[in-house]
C-alpha cells in the first residue's frame, strides 16, 4: 500500500508585504450581480488576490530573494498609468463556477495599483460576454475622484 502524505505549503502572501485592498462602490456593484450567477465568485476573488496580484506587484521570496512573478495575467492598460498609480486588466480569473473553463472565464477586474502605498482599489468587474472591454469613462471617472 502506498503511504500518502501532505506538505505545507505557504501561501505566497505569507511571505510578503500586505497590500491593501478597497473596493468602489460600482466594483461592488459589479460584484453582487456576478455573485447571483457565479457562487463562487467571493472565493475566487480572495484567491486571485493572494494567487496573481500580490506576487506581480510584490513578488515572492524564494531563497531569501524577493522576486516578482508574472503570470501574463495581469496587464497595465495604457495612457492610464503613471510613476505612482498603475490601472491594470487582471485577465485569467478562475472562477470554479464556471466548470472547464479555468483561467478563461471571460471574467475581467479592472483596478488601480498604488506603487508607494501599497494600496489596490478595485475599479471595475465584468464578464466579457457582456461587455467586450473596460468602461474607459469609469476609470476616468475615478481618476478625477482621486
Amino acid at each position: 500500500m502506498k503511504e500518502y502524505f501532505t506538505v505545507l505549503r505557504k501561501l505566497p502572501s505569507e511571505n510578503m508585504n500586505q497590500i491593501n485592498y478597497k473596493i468602489t462602490q460600482e466594483f461592488e456593484k459589479d460584484f453582487k450581480r456576478l455573485l447571483k450567477k457565479l457562487r463562487s465568485l467571493e472565493e475566487d476573488f480572495e484567491f486571485a488576490k493572494i494567487a496573481t496580484i500580490e506576487p506581480y506587484h510584490i513578488g515572492v521570496l524564494h531563497n531569501g530573494v524577493l522576486e516578482k512573478k508574472d503570470a501574463h495575467s495581469i496587464f497595465p492598460i495604457p495612457n492610464f498609468c503613471t510613476e505612482e498609480l498603475k490601472i491594470c486588466k487582471l485577465k485569467k480569473f478562475a472562477c470554479k463556477a464556471l466548470k472547464g473553463r479555468g483561467v478563461k472565464s471571460g471574467i475581467r477586474i479592472i483596478y488601480a495599483y498604488y506603487v508607494f502605498t501599497n494600496t489596490v482599489d478595485f475599479i471595475e468587474m465584468y464578464f466579457k460576454g457582456e461587455s467586450e472591454n473596460e468602461d474607459k469613462e469609469r476609470i476616468k471617472q475615478y481618476l478625477a475622484s482621486v
